[in-house]
């Protein structure tokens, strides 16, 4: 039931955070929608490395495999593309808060185990990637002005649909 609750409380705060995203005070440019999609992924390979390391559930460690490799290398491919435009992502109070509000919710997983552990981590992925792929419609791929960003961003929204769908089945398949 703790776990329960945490895992309910962290959503929550993800949902939170996400809302910054999804209704932030003026339209990103191009620049601050590259840095908070990198800050995105990132949160996500550190989630994923956490739970390498702290579950022995083969399908927790498979999922966050996927995750690992698959965030990495949507990263890798904005790297490059911002290189190609000689874009420099700019640090923007939507990133600065999603870092924070990660960098809470990682510190609180750390205290469980687990069965406690898996659940938590399963439940938050479901509600990271709702939050990310809603932003990603609502309002980073319509504000991103370059057709490549664009076109990148909705290739990451693809693959990060199916991460949710991969998430609500694990999440699920631990209850």
């Amino acid at each position: 039931m703790l776990a329960f609750k945490l895992g309910a409380a962290v959503t929550a705060l993800v949902f939170t955070a996400g809302m910054a995203v999804a209704q932030p005070a003026a339209k990103p440019n191009d620049a601050q929608i590259a840095h908070i999609a990198y800050t995105a992924g990132n949160i996500d390979i550190a989630a994923a490395k956490q739970a390498l390391q702290k579950s022995r559930n083969k399908e927790v460690r498979a999922f966050a495999q996927d995750m690992v490799r698959d965030h990495q290398a949507v990263n890798q491919k904005a790297l490059a593309l911002l290189k190609k435009l000689k874009v420099t992502p700019q640090d923007n109070p939507t990133s600065q808060s999603l870092k924070k509000d990660a960098d809470g919710k990682l510190a609180q997983y750390g205290k469980l185990n687990g069965a406690a552990y898996d659940k938590v981590y399963a439940q938050n992925e479901v509600g990271y990637h709702q939050t990310v792929n809603g932003a990603l419609q609502s309002t980073l791929i319509p504000s991103a002005e370059n057709a490549e960003l664009k076109s990148l961003l909705e290739t990451g929204l693809k693959i990060f649909q199916g991460h949710q769908q991969h998430a609500e089945q694990l999440a699920s398949s631990l209850k």
